[in-house]
């Protein structure tokens, strides 16, 4: 049943109840909690003495070498992921870290294709998919790289919209996370792929920004299919149009984990080239370490149903609260994804940031207000992010009446 309270003085009454518990919640970002670093505690003795450090081939990974990483979890993520393990480049723990290189070295020294480098060619665009992921939009912000919004469909962008800037030489890149999108948790659906997959940009040096974040992050028995868009341009001639990335941060440790690159032979040797100025090796053995404990891509699967059973509850309490309290009112919608790590809530148009410093207030700290669109400028100011996965279900559900009270009293305030 919808929260019934509608005057304004009954709802700040209530408020004035909350400011009195003196709660300290952080709901900021999609952080694993305690539970889920727990499930991976047995990576910490995977490696139990020096006979271990070495690789299928007796490499020692105590050493230099390897530039690549270590070819048997190369392997386990080309299985999981569905492309070649020569498609993929191992780095450290930051699948972030390795779509800034990314971008930092397409301006500095062009992509494949002898191109001359970004920083050369006048101004660069980015097509940024909206709500999307602020740290995308802060790589491109630091870059200096203006970006231009395209609205989300449920199916992923809008691709009218996304083909006709495309006809614009200056537009370079994309940013998209193709499956339970960051934050609004849609998937892309076979045509949105497909059309990503064949488009014709202007820019012969044009790149899609391919973050699989949330690839295997499923919550439930229904989960989303995302098409492989590598098998969609593999020998045609959009066949180096995609980098994609993809780390462990949310299947084992978020501080220790292991991020990788995947794209086609040309774009990896391009990319090769440069990266050898950069590193001599990752740390393999950290990889190792993973190599050891996921040891094939059935555990992992296994590994990601564990993480769902902690999760599917979190999601629950929040969709069921807002069902609850906001049902009720107009221009007030949130997403149910089935997977990964966020809700998105869109409130009434306007009372976004007001909703936030209201929560803050009363001790439950969101994701600020405007984070989902670049230059952190939401132009109605009333989406949300909401991220579930840190605080317990008790937790959660004080945070989610205090959010729907913050919505409710906002609207009215703007009324």
């Amino acid at each position: 049943m919808a929260n019934t309270a509608n005057t304004l003085t009954e709802l700040q009454a209530q408020y004035e109840a909350v400011l009195k518990q003196n709660l300290k919640l952080d709901m900021s970002r999609g952080k694993p909690c305690t539970e889920q670093l727990g499930l991976s505690d047995e990576l910490l003795f995977a490696l139990k003495s020096k006979d271990d450090c070495k690789t299928e081939a007796g490499f020692d990974i105590r050493n230099y070498g390897l530039p690549d990483g270590v070819p048997e979890l190369a392997k386990l993520f080309a299985e999981l992921l569905g492309v070649p393990a020569d498609n993929i480049i191992l780095g450290g723990n930051s699948s972030l870290n390795m779509m800034y290189d990314t971008v930092c070295r397409a301006i500095l020294f062009g992509t494949y294709g002898n191109c001359l480098p970004w920083k050369d060619q006048g101004k660069v665009k980015f097509i940024c998919p909206v709500p999307g992921y602020d740290r995308h939009f802060s790589i491109c912000q630091r870059c200096g790289i203006e970006m231009i919004t395209v609205g989300m469909t449920g199916e992923g962008p809008d691709m009218d919209a996304v083909e006709e800037l495309i006809k614009d030489p200056s537009v370079k890149g994309m940013w998209c996370v193709p499956k339970y999108s960051n934050p609004t948790g849609e998937t892309y659906s076979e045509a949105t792929v497909r059309r990503i997959a064949t488009m014709k940009p202007a820019a012969p040096d044009f790149r899609v920004f391919w973050d699989m974040a949330y690839a295997i992050h499923d919550l439930d028995d229904t989960p989303d299919d995302l098409p492989n868009i590598f098998e969609m341009i593999k020998g045609t001639e959009n066949k180096n149009l995609v980098y994609a990335f993809f780390s462990t941060s949310k299947i084992t440790y978020p501080g220790a984990g292991i991020a990788l690159m995947i794209s086609s032979t040309d774009n990896i040797k391009h990319a090769k080239a440069d990266i050898a100025f950069q590193t001599i090796s990752p740390d393999k053995i950290n990889q190792l370490r993973h190599m050891k404990y996921l040891q094939n891509a059935d555990n992992v699967r296994v590994l990601m149903k564990k993480h769902a059973d902690i999760l599917k509850p979190k999601f629950d309490t929040v969709v069921r609260i807002f069902g609850e309290k906001l049902s009720d009112m107009e221009n007030v919608h949130w997403t149910n994804p089935h997977g990964g790590y966020f809700v998105s809530l869109d409130v009434v148009p306007g009372t976004a940031s007001r909703v936030c410093e209201l929560c803050k207030n009363a001790g439950v700290v969101l994701t600020p207000a405007g984070s989902t669109f670049p230059y952190k400028n939401d132009p109605e100011d009333k989406n949300l992010r909401i991220a579930p996965s840190y605080p317990t279900v008790e937790e959660l559900e004080k945070a989610m009446e205090v959010l729907c009270l913050c919505v409710r009293i906002a609207a009215l305030e703007k009324a």
